[in-house]
């Protein structure tokens, strides 16, 4: 279909449609322990912005930015995409306009018409003092089927404007001449997600806004680049500012990779700037870093954060107050379960997920956080009851909606040499032990969580693993002690018990250089439910996975790599890293070592008691606070 008549059987499908596809759509029910539901909240509301069912033209919407001008209307951009939901076929930048705090919209407009190739990655910007709102984004040549750019991809960089509050827009025009280098030469993505204009300091004014880049050899990518692009006359140049450049060996593997940057000023003045982290060999997906000097430099290189339960997904932060928020989905294995999280140390720490706030439990993707008014936060994201991309939908919430600020939880002590105590979390109670005291799991949300050290991942050492646990539980999935990732294919160490099956397992996941991710497990031929204490050592060495109960082992070839890099990274005792699972009984005396203990030395009290190679050493015998 041509182009034009494309876009006038849009509109005019549109104008009909509008009305009752602007659903508000009911909330899902939270599953993480402790997340505060959304359902029946007074300060929150939902509708359906962009889907390609009310949106004639397009088979899918992705990459949803949002931003409010100066005079108050609230600008929604996403991806119409053309031909399918792939991310370089035929795409264009397609907006929504509301001027009423995001209660209704207007019809869709095309920002910037793809016409066969891939226009899209739209990051909007502000300019408080013109008024001017503008749009970088990022071209390709399109595909007409839904692979991927081919590498090296033909992105570049372009920029429009709008002096009327977002009705009409100027021609793109190209920015490479002055963001785009001779060696970012593959890879390039402007933000998703809305740019900033500094407030305070010596660069109030500076606009700035994030991109990801690469650089290709000629045979393969060489290194990642995340970098802010500042402006200082008002949009009229721009110039690579910070930038953080990572290397990727030849192998293929590499540290980090941030890309997909978002940023917010902090009430200092600097900049903290968020990214997604993907199968990189440090631990975690999401990766920070700051900048003190107006985006011309960052303070030290981007640096991973392990216990921020993520999967590889943009997201996006917003400051409100001395308080940022985080949205992304909680889910560390799969994109679902859209959260707001809160930092109140300027990024420094984050809430866990039990102390987030669920928006959906549905499946969701990408998102943008925007400020409606000095009361009222919207949100901009993904989301659907079958796949993330199914819609765009727009939430419009206050701060007395979010979970409050919440004091420490209740904890145990954990005896391994510098480890911090460990968070009771759910209300788990002290019972009687094998040598004194143990903890009761309630089977719904009790659990016991290790603050993130850098001691606690086993990387690719061997490791020995030993607790004691009692239960009588006939059904249901029963984890026993979750170190690492979640999921098929992130690495990860885990012990449960599986009384359906009549057994427990012992797995573990691992990643070798750039080798597809490898598991081995070992089970027992019972699940030792009978309400009686039983001994489970799980043990990995000389070159075997081992799984020994009551001194009676099963055993498998072991498989070689890390079992805690390129995922989040989580210490659980009771509880499935993504909480879809709790144990239902008692646990005492949980210990591991990074090396592979003999059965004379578990048997061995010194030993036992010795700090000598301990991770974790929890005997779960008092709770305290």
């Amino acid at each position: 279909m041509p182009s034009g008549l494309r876009v006038r059987l849009r509109s005019a499908l549109f104008t009909a449609l509008t009305t009752a596809a602007l659903l508000v759509l009911p909330l899902a029910h939270p599953h993480p322990a402790h997340a505060r539901p959304a359902t029946g909240a007074p300060e929150f509301d939902q509708r359906i912005l962009f889907k390609a069912s009310q949106d004639p033209g397009y088979a899918c919407f992705r990459i949803p930015a949002v931003v409010r001008t100066a005079d108050g209307t609230l600008l929604a951009f996403a991806e119409g995409r053309v031909l399918n939901c792939g991310d370089a076929a035929d795409i264009d930048i397609v907006l929504k306009r509301s001027t009423d705090g995001g209660r209704s919209w207007g019809s869709l407009q095309v920002v910037d018409e793809g016409a066969g190739d891939t226009h899209g990655n739209p990051a909007p910007i502000v300019d408080r003092d013109t008024g001017r709102i503008w749009l970088a984004q990022t071209y390709n040549t399109g595909r007409t089927d839904s692979a991927s750019c081919s590498i090296p991809c033909d992105r570049t960089p372009h920029l429009q404007y709008s002096d009327d509050d977002g009705l009409t827009w100027s021609e793109p025009r190209d920015l490479s001449p002055e963001i785009l280098p001779a060696d970012w030469n593959s890879w390039y993505a402007t933000g998703p997600a809305h740019g900033i204009q500094l407030t305070r300091g010596r660069y109030a004014g500076r606009l700035v806004f994030g991109v990801n880049t690469e650089t290709w050899d000629g045979s393969r990518v060489t290194a990642n680049h995340a970098s802010l692009i500042v402006s200082d006359d008002h949009g009229g140049h721009w110039r690579i500012g910070a930038t953080d450049t990572w290397p990727i060996a030849a192998d293929g593997t590499f540290r980090q990779k941030p890309s997909e940057l978002t940023l917010t000023e902090r009430t200092d003045g600097s900049i903290l700037v968020s990214g997604r982290e993907q199968d990189g060999t440090d631990p975690g997906h999401r990766t920070q870093a700051v900048s003190r000097d107006g985006g011309g430099s960052f303070t030290a290189p981007f640096h991973d954060l392990p216990d921020l339960y993520t999967p590889q997904v943009q997201g996006s932060v917003l400051r409100l107050g001395g308080r940022i928020l985080l949205s992304c989905p909680a889910d560390p294995d799969r994109r679902r379960t859209m959260m707001i999280r809160s930092s109140y140390d300027g990024g420094r720490t984050w809430d866990s997920v039990d102390r987030g706030t669920v928006v959906t439990t549905d499946w969701s993707g990408y998102s943008d956080l925007v400020r409606v008014d000095r009361d009222t936060v919207g949100l901009l994201y993904e989301g659907g009851a079958a796949d993330a991309r199914d819609e765009i939908r727009f939430a419009r919430f206050t701060e007395d909606w979010l979970a409050p600020r919440r004091g420490p939880d209740p904890h145990t002590a954990d005896l391994a040499p510098h480890a911090r105590p460990a968070a009771v979390l759910g209300g788990a109670e002290e019972t009687d032990g094998v040598s004194g005291g143990a903890l009761e799991f309630d089977g719904a949300d009790d659990a016991v969580r290790l603050p993130y050290r850098p001691g606690l991942p086993l990387g690719g050492k061997d490791f020995t693993a030993s607790l004691w646990f009692r239960y009588t539980a006939t059904t249901g999935e029963q984890p026993l002690l979750w170190m690492g990732g979640v999921g098929t294919s992130q690495p990860q160490v885990w012990l449960r018990g599986e009384p359906a099956n009549n057994r427990l397992q012992g797995l573990i996941t691992v990643r070798d250089g750039a080798a597809a991710p490898q598991t081995a497990y070992v089970r027992t031929s019972t699940a030792y439910n009978d309400g009686q204490w039983h001994h489970a050592v799980l043990r990995r060495g000389a070159g075997r996975l081992s799984l020994s109960v009551d001194g009676m082992q099963s055993t498998v070839a072991d498989v070689p790599g890390s079992v805690s890099r390129n995922s989040p990274f989580g210490v659980h005792i009771g509880q499935r890293m993504d909480s879809r699972s709790f144990f239902t009984g008692a646990l005492d005396e949980v210990h591991v070592w990074d090396r592979a203990l003999t059965d004379e030395e578990l048997a061995d009290p010194k030993v036992l008691r010795s700090p000598k190679d301990t991770v974790l050493w929890l005997p779960l015998d008092h709770v305290s606070g």
